[in-house]
């Protein structure tokens, strides 16, 4: 009897549109050939952005790749990749570069960050002390992961935890840069994290 043509609104438009997803920023640091650029591409939706130059002769010295003798570039500003968690929630994943001498780059990435993701290398523990002392001056939340290379050092977490000096509310985790269920599996650590983080260092109103 009525038509839409009465003015009445149809069915389709009375329906509340569907929430735009929410995105939050992760980083993912650590010391130099660590597996940053190889953790992202490991989860990344998207085909990552890396920023990487080829390690010449000027480099040798400086880019110490220790065992990874393979290794023939460095990341020079930072990786990026995307990951769709559900239809309200997407993260982007910046990859800092893991040589001091990068660092200025830092503030940048880390700026609006909710929080990050410390990448380890048993063979090379002291490589991220610098990372760790940044993110905690930052007062960032993080957890703390262990990359498992095939041919690195094996250690207990409890003594991983002590060669790198950190609370134990620090979260220190085991993973496999390679493995998208490992790297899923760090940064759904990392989001507790940041809640447990946020639950005891609340915004001042």
């Amino acid at each position: 009897m009525f038509g839409h043509s009465d003015g009445l609104p149809s069915p389709e438009s009375t329906a509340a549109p569907e929430p735009s997803p929410s995105s939050v920023k992760i980083v993912v640091s650590g010391g130099f050939g660590v597996g940053k650029t190889t953790f992202i591409s490991a989860i990344s939706e998207i085909e990552p952005l890396s920023t990487e130059a080829a390690m010449t002769e000027v480099s040798v010295g400086i880019d110490d790749p220790g065992r990874r003798e393979d290794k023939t570039t460095t990341t020079v500003a930072m990786d990026f990749g995307r990951i769709t968690l559900d239809r309200t929630l997407v993260l982007y994943l910046f990859g800092t570069p893991g040589q001091e001498r990068f660092e200025f780059l830092w503030d940048d990435l880390l700026d609006g960050a909710l929080g990050g993701v410390i990448l380890v290398d048993t063979a090379r523990v002291e490589d991220c002390y610098p990372v760790l002392d940044y993110f905690e001056q930052r007062n960032t939340a993080f957890v703390v992961a262990v990359n498992r290379f095939e041919d690195g050092p094996r250690f207990e977490l409890d003594e991983v935890r002590e060669a790198l000096d950190i609370d134990e509310s620090i979260h220190l985790v085991e993973c496999d840069a390679r493995d998208r269920e490992s790297v899923k599996q760090v940064l759904v650590d990392l989001l507790e994290q940041v809640l447990l983080h946020r639950l005891s260092h609340p915004v001042a109103s």
